[in-house]
């Protein structure tokens, strides 16, 4: 709601300076985490999991069926509130206002960074952003659907420090992951997450095209690895995604984009009275497809 009482001309300059902080193109979370827009207050999310592979006709009906994966989500409500004082208004320094507009839009889409990466490193346990769709802790050693065509639990949960050797030995482990039908997902897994305590550990092992630690100086397959660095990492925490597959460890859930809610001038306040500026957004982040982020070390 927008008080009448707050000068139309303020109100424009709140929405426009907030809107023109636009989120990039191309986020950097983009390899971990994908946005779905959600249309009511709670909703179901429904997998139907892997298509079953081809059977040989053998002169009667083989009907397979899909196994349905689900997961509930919730949006939060999140906020951010500034002003600017009557003062600063009447001597002609709105400029004042436009900043910290600026700098709270950009901060919404700082917040959805930041709580992606938090996600990752949360993933041993339920505690902050709830189960993985199997019910079980996102980053666990017996993954198994309900269901499914295996019964041997999958493991994205490693407890190595990252090095060349280790790196390959979770990529390969991450390769053999299958779907529920039984069948190898063979995501390309392209991304290295790390701490920024790593972040020169990683480049060597995803941009390097030798391998750095051996005096044989030998080819790495995995020249062109992208490296992902987040402070909101343990700094022994590093995770290897499939960054370029169309589904993604994390999803964001977004019911009302960040937006300016309302808008109300107080009178007592100091120097002169304040304007004030609620910007408010509802959105919630849930763990999505565990084969496509394989967990190194926490």
């Amino acid at each position: 709601m927008i008080s009448g009482n707050v000068p139309q001309h303020l109100v424009v300059a709140a929405r426009t300076g907030f809107l023109t902080t636009a989120a990039p193109a191309i986020p950097v979370y983009a390899p971990i985490a994908s946005t779905l827009n959600m249309d009511a207050k709670n909703i179901p999310l429904v997998d139907l999991g892997a298509a079953p592979m081809p059977l040989r006709n053998r002169g009667k009906m083989q009907v397979q069926d899909f196994i349905e994966k689900t997961v509930n989500v919730t949006p939060l409500d999140w906020d951010i509130t500034v002003f600017i004082s009557h003062n600063t208004v009447q001597d002609d320094q709105t400029a004042t206002l436009n900043t910290k507009v600026r700098a709270a839009g950009a901060n919404f889409q700082r917040h959805i960074a930041q709580q992606c990466f938090t996600a990752l490193n949360s993933g041993e346990a339920s505690t902050d952003f709830g189960n993985c769709y199997d019910g079980g802790a996102f980053f666990a050693d017996a993954h198994v659907d309900k269901g499914a065509a295996y019964t041997t639990g999958q493991d994205n949960k490693f407890a190595l420090a990252l090095s060349l050797d280790n790196f390959e030995t979770v990529r390969v482990a991450a390769r053999n992951v299958r779907d529920d039908q039984g069948e190898f997902l063979d995501y390309n897994y392209d991304t290295l997450v790390v701490s920024p305590a790593l972040e020169r550990l990683a480049v060597n092992i995803g941009q390097n095209r030798e391998a750095y630690d051996t005096a044989n100086r030998e080819i790495t397959p995995y020249v062109g690895t992208k490296i992902l660095v987040s402070p909101k990492l343990d700094s022994t925490a590093w995770y290897v995604v499939a960054g370029s597959e169309t589904v993604k460890p994390i999803g964001v859930a977004m019911r009302e984009a960040p937006n300016l809610q309302s808008a109300w001038f107080d009178p007592e306040a100091p120097d002169g009275g304040r304007f004030y500026f609620k910007f408010y957004a509802r959105y919630s982040h849930f763990y999505a497809s565990w084969q496509t982020c394989f967990q190194g070390n926490s």
